[in-house]
Order: structure tokens, then C-alpha cells, then sequence
């Protein structure tokens, strides 16, 4: 390919995989990378099944269809390493995360009076619906298990927290007030 029509990139940070959708993005930050324990298990156990299983795999594969002639129209040998580059640039991301990642057990936490992370947290809503959500890592969080980020706009608001506390949260459709009404952290 020409480099003229080759975006060069000034740093791996500027780099995201398509795992990373663009909001996740958004909220990575530069300062901490707060973890639960089970959260960072995931990252170490997905960056070595990446690097001891998929990637091995692949070069086989990759190995194997530019040992069968040209190249240039051998969809094995192509579809091989467009998928080796995602593979890299996921195994990058991970490590970098996994590097930056500070270890939080939410088990020691001695003031279960309070919110902090990894506190699990049941609040009701203006119509007094109640949601329980848990306080994870970036890399953790998943709204349909009700696992919501540390810097999401929610958490934010309910972080030092206590039962019976009235916090705001701005959401797109203006400001919203949510009661706090259990607090709970898991046992080690």
C-alpha cells in the first residue's frame, strides 16, 4: 500500500482496539485504572489466552497460506494478518492495562457505612424503582449485569454516599435525584 494513503499514528495510545467502543474510550483515564480483583483476573486470563492460544493459531494459519504462492489474492494469508494486527493491538492494550492497574478489594473495605468502589449499591430512582449496580474498573464495567465503571456520571454521584442520602446525577435528560438505599461489599 502507498504511505501516502497510511495514517501514521504519533503513539500506541492512539491506538484502540475494536473491543473498545468509543464511549469506553472516552472514559479511560490517564490517572488511576481502578480494579476489582476478579476484573484484572479477566485481563490477565483474555491477554494469555491472546498471546498462548488465538495468536499461535493464527500464524500457523498465516504460515501455512504464504507457504501457498501469491499473496496478494490468498484470503487465508490476508484475512490472517489483518487478524494478527487486532490480536497485537488487543495484546498491547491489555498489557498496558493490566500495567497501569491498581489492585482494589473491595472485601478490605472497613467502611461499609459509606460508597466506595466495589461497593455494591441499591438506589431508587424518582418513581422509586430500585437498581442495584456495583462500582467496577473501566475495563469491567457492563450496564446488562449491572456492572457500572467508577467514573460513569452514577457512580460519581454515589461515591461517599451513605443509606438515606439524597445525591444528584446528571443524565442527558437534565438533573436526577436517586436515594441510596443499601450498600453492600462482598465478602473475601
Amino acid at each position: 500500500m502507498n504511505k501516502a494513503f497510511t495514517k501514521e499514528l504519533d503513539s500506541d495510545d492512539d491506538v484502540l482496539d475494536e473491543g473498545v467502543d468509543d464511549a469506553v474510550a472516552a472514559e479511560l483515564p490517564s490517572g488511576k485504572n481502578y480494579v476489582t480483583p476478579e476484573g484484572f483476573k479477566a485481563l490477565q486470563d483474555e491477554l494469555l489466552n491472546l498471546r498462548r492460544v488465538e495468536r499461535p493459531k493464527v500464524v500457523e494459519v498465516v504460515s501455512w497460506a504464504a507457504g501457498n504462492g501469491d499473496r496478494s489474492e490468498n484470503g487465508d494469508y490476508i484475512y490472517g494478518k489483518k487478524r494478527l494486527r487486532e490480536i497485537d493491538r488487543r495484546i498491547r492494550f491489555l498489557t498496558k492495562r493490566c500495567d497501569s492497574a491498581e489492585v482494589v478489594d473491595p472485601a478490605r473495605q472497613k467502611n461499609h457505612d459509606q460508597v466506595f468502589f466495589g461497593a455494591t449499591v441499591t438506589y431508587a430512582d424518582k418513581d422509586d424503582k430500585e437498581h442495584t449496580v456495583r462500582i467496577v474498573g473501566i475495563d469491567q464495567a457492563n450496564l446488562d449485569a449491572g456492572l457500572i465503571s467508577w467514573v460513569s456520571p452514577i457512580a460519581r454521584a454515589l461515591l461517599r454516599a451513605s443509606v438515606g442520602d439524597t445525591v444528584k446525577v446528571n443524565t442527558p435528560h437534565g438533573t436526577e435525584q436517586i436515594e441510596v438505599v443499601n450498600i453492600k461489599y462482598a465478602k473475601s
